[in-house]
């Protein structure tokens, strides 16, 4: 339940103070009439826990679940009339997150001061991101809202239903790296260094492939340690690596290259793009204002440095389409061209939300083609390390069998 800090004064005109635990601003004021006060400021306290550290990291992230339902409720509850600080309330006791239901409280109470909705909403850009501020900006100021909620809940369930996709296409591979890492340590802890033990003892002559597994098997053994230091060290490198411009710029060009992933990359981020785009002009949002917002939602070095160039050239009077040209070698084929039609009708919004859908579907496609392709090959490579591992030990040890 969260803390409000409050201030109340008694009947013969005393200030009090203080902090209380309340449901909503309701259940407060409740509580403090209780007590013979009238509750006349109230505000809601950041949690933090015991640690110190932020709600942010010890509650954890919003899911687009979450916020996907908060959206459609909060536009069928504007659709019948009901009041945004009583919607609020409601939302935030649905809401199974801390952080959220904190947000939704806190929100409420300033609206009911008589703050803009949006402006409540900026207050919490680690929950709701640049893009949902900007549509319920324009839905407020058009007074559209009950549709631009109704377009935002579709643009997160777009947005939930393709990673969902994504990662159920490719589980299996992971998994099997999982099983193939787990296999791996198993052996060289339990089986390789028994087996140097019993060869070591007869002194026998051993092939090179048969020595080289061995070995490898004594050393993670003997410095298993420094293996697992690395390990960990190259995973935290890696991610650290990421988060700079010059890695995200390698990381991104990569995934351009390589042949099928370079697919994926492509259409995730032109559906990300276009979904975002689509619900930002269908919200009013006016297009120079959409492109900048889009440009910081896709994730690519290369789709963002062409979002902002088409800035600028809508900026100087070109169409999107033509703007986008220059950066055609990274859009699959036909977007741009679907995106031009859509400006000679007049019907832009309409034909990027169908694009989206399209492209959409093309991503899981191309996930699932990938995961279809990996699986083989992890299979032949697993078969082909088994085949390695029973010709250099089986072998020679069916010889020193034979020979005792």
């Amino acid at each position: 339940m969260p803390n409000f800090s409050y201030t109340a004064k008694s009947l013969n005109g005393e200030t009090k103070t203080g902090t209380i635990e309340a449901e909503n601003l309701r259940d407060l004021a409740q509580k403090i009439k209780a007590e013979g006060l009238i509750l006349t400021e109230a505000d809601l306290k950041e949690e933090k826990n015991k640690g110190g550290f932020n709600s942010q990291f010890f509650h954890g992230k919003v899911s687009i679940t979450e916020k996907m339902l908060m959206a459609r409720n909060l536009s069928i509850m504007v659709s019948t009339g009901l009041s945004l600080v009583k919607g609020f309330s409601i939302l935030a006791a649905q809401s199974k997150s801390k952080r959220m239901k904190a947000a939704l409280l806190d929100i409420g109470q300033e609206v009911s001061k008589g703050k803009n909705l949006a402006d409540c909403f900026k207050k919490y850009p680690d929950i709701f991101s640049e893009l949902f501020q900007s549509m319920i900006q324009a839905g407020e100021e058009s007074g559209t809202l009950e549709d631009v909620l109704g377009v935002l809940s579709l643009q997160l369930e777009k947005e939930k239903e393709m990673n969902s996709k994504i990662q159920k296409a490719l589980i299996y591979p992971e998994i099997l790296v999982g099983v193939m890492a787990v296999v791996g340590v198993c052996l060289a802890i339990f089986v390789l260094p028994k087996l140097n033990g019993f060869f070591t003892s007869l002194h026998a002559n051993l092939p090179l492939t048969t020595r080289v597994i061995l070995g490898s098997g004594d050393f993670f053994m003997q410095h298993w340690y420094f293996i697992l230091a690395g390990f960990i060290a190259l995973i935290f490198g890696f991610m650290a690596l990421i988060k700079t411009k010059t890695g995200r710029f390698i990381l991104d060009t990569a995934g351009l290259k390589i042949p099928i992933v370079s697919s994926l990359v492509k259409k995730s981020n032109t559906a990300a793009m276009i979904r975002s785009l689509s619900s930002l002009l269908s919200a009013g949002v006016p297009l120079i204002r959409s492109l900048d917002i889009t440009s910081g939602i896709v994730t690519n070095f290369y789709f963002k440095q062409a979002l902002k160039e088409a800035v600028d050239g809508v900026e100087k009077g070109k169409k999107l389409s033509i703007s986008l040209e220059p950066a055609q070698k990274i859009f699959p084929y036909g977007a741009l061209e679907m995106i031009e039609i859509g400006e000679e009708t007049g019907k832009t919004s309409v034909i990027l939300k169908k694009l989206a859908e399209f492209y959409e579907d093309e991503v899981t496609n191309v996930a699932e083609n990938l995961s279809a392709i990996i699986e083989p090959a992890m299979i032949v490579v697993i078969g082909a390390a088994v085949g390695v591992f029973a010709v250099s030990i089986m072998g020679p040890l069916y010889t020193v069998l034979g020979t005792i």
